[in-house]
């Protein structure tokens, strides 16, 4: 391999917005997100609406039977 092309792969610190670490290899130095599996509703069993009043309401609205 030629030397100082690669960029170095090192210990990484994956931080979620939950508070939840993960600590993996990568040439990332430190990464946060957003959702892990630890606070994600597939993985939790909870499920949460997250569009609310998005494109499908809007298209069932405009083109609803009169």
């Amino acid at each position: 391999m030629k030397k100082n092309f690669h960029p170095k792969y090192e210990l990484t610190t994956i931080e979620c917005a939950c508070g939840n670490k993960v600590e993996v290899h990568s040439t990332i130095k430190n990464l946060k997100v957003q959702i892990c599996n630890k606070c994600h509703p597939f993985f939790t069993g909870k499920e949460k609406i997250v569009d609310e009043g998005g494109r499908v309401d809007k298209f069932q609205k405009k083109y609803a039977k009169k």
